[in-house]
């Protein structure tokens, strides 16, 4: 389920990662008093008071030449538009007021979206004097916290969720819902333009020339899809490589939420890359069905053990979701683009798979026949029984007398069974643990 994305954006050394840390209660972002540290899109999901979302940390505004703030700038804006449903605009109570924060308030008073402004770092009374500087700004309410202390956090949130409110998960889109989705340049558009037939989006060797995300409706042999493409209509200038790479990050989180399987597409030019590998695991953390799409595979010089290696190298870097197909196209010339639909069904049709109890049961017994459950100190682990409990991805509870002796070597092998005894290819599928009084019932060991 996708939840609301809330951005924090704003200049160099403001607070954002501290101010991250706190209400996601996770040290994922690297907080240092040197501006532009915080390098790499971090996410994380928060709650308050019943609500859920994601909050999204971003690097701020570097500050290395004229044309580079310009540009960093720029894109934190468009990050924001596409992505998030409110915005936290941070800026800094002890320094005041700058031009960037004018320049930045300019943007995001664009976006027709809540922008919050956050003056962080009023850690006493007379910081609290500095606060109404920033309604020069005139965008949108604001607010005093400090981040290191987490005074004024908890009405910050209230108006947040105040906001989120609003925000539904649109359910009127029909058909599967396809995420295209991996690093900049990898040919997104180009296979969505080639499964479209028509150039809907603009194609360029330029990275960064993906914009805005772009759903399309497509029907196909009497199945109704919807294409998810982090495609913009726009050219954009030259950026450095590891700019663009920073800020697809976010783009895909969102596309991947939305979809029912996502494609991962891979640079057959360029083999995995760091980059491919974080993408992948994101559909794996968000449990979506999957097919890997290795793109420009025109463009390789083959020989008889090109395909080999390359499942190899795969398999290895992106061991932890053995469970995907993987297929060999060209966006560019249309090869096995066909193909890849099947698999595309194929995944669909596998993460909403449902097992009756009795029958994933008889499986259970025909496992722990095979395989002993392990034993500790004397005890030993005693199965009750298994049973699904959702879908997408196919999600089971299994019922045990002591959770500590199910061991991740046994979990991992109850699960190569049930996928060996049924057919889970292309999605993952989640086991959770329960423990139950040993008196109650009788288990299988």
């Amino acid at each position: 389920m996708a939840k609301p994305l809330v951005a924090i954006v704003g200049r160099p050394n403001v607070g954002k990662s501290t101010f991250f840390n706190r209400i996601t209660g996770t040290k994922l972002a690297i907080i240092e008093d040197t501006p532009g540290v915080t390098r790499d899109r971090i996410f994380a999901d928060a709650e308050w008071l019943g609500k859920e979302f994601t909050l999204i940390d971003t690097g701020g505004i570097d500050t290395v030449t004229e044309d580079k703030i310009l540009v960093q700038m720029r894109m934190q804006a468009e990050l924001a538009i596409e992505a998030a449903q409110v915005i936290l605009f941070f800026v800094d109570g002890k320094e005041g007021l700058s031009p960037e924060d004018y320049d930045v308030a300019d943007m995001l008073r664009k976006t027709q979206k809540p922008v919050i402004v956050v003056v962080n770092k009023v850690d006493n009374k007379k910081d609290e004097q500095n606060i109404y500087d920033f309604y020069e700004l005139g965008i949108g309410d604001v607010h005093a916290v400090s981040s290191i202390q987490g005074l004024g956090t908890g009405d910050l949130l209230d108006e947040v969720i105040k906001h989120l409110d609003d925000y539904e998960e649109d359910q009127e889109e029909e058909g599967i819902k396809i995420a295209l989705v991996g690093k900049p340049n990898v040919g997104k558009s180009s296979l969505a333009n080639k499964i479209l037939g028509y150039e809907r989006t603009i194609v360029s060797d330029v990275p960064g020339t993906t914009r805005d995300a772009i759903d399309s409706a497509l029907e196909r042999d009497g199945v109704r899809y919807t294409i998810i493409d982090t495609a913009g209509m726009r050219k954009k200038a030259r950026i450095d490589d590891k700019t663009i790479e920073r800020y697809s990050v976010i783009r895909s989180l969102n596309a991947v939420r939305r979809a029912d399987v996502a494609v991962v597409m891979i640079d057959a030019q360029e083999s995995i890359t760091e980059q491919d590998t974080k993408v992948a695991g994101f559909v794996s953390d968000e449990g979506k069905a999957v097919v890997i799409a290795v793109n420009k595979w025109d463009a390789v010089e083959k020989d008889t053990f090109t395909i080999e290696e390359f499942n190899k190298k795969i398999k290895a870097d992106l061991a932890f979701m053995p469970y995907a197909r993987i297929i060999y196209l060209s966006a560019k010339t249309g090869q096995r683009v066909d193909k890849l639909f099947d698999l595309i069904l194929e995944a669909n049709e596998n993460t909403q798979r449902r097992i009756s109890t009795g029958i994933l049961n008889d499986c259970l017994h025909d496992a722990i026949t095979a395989v002993e459950p392990p034993s500790d100190s004397g005890r030993r682990l005693k199965i009750f029984y298994i049973t699904q409990v959702a879908v997408k991805p196919p999600t089971f509870i299994l019922f045990v007398n002591d959770t500590a002796l199910l061991h991740f070597s046994y979990k991992r092998y109850l699960e190569n069974f049930i996928r060996k005894t049924f057919d889970f290819t292309g999605t993952p599928i989640k086991i959770i643990v329960r423990q139950r009084d040993n008196n109650k019932e009788d288990g299988f060991v």
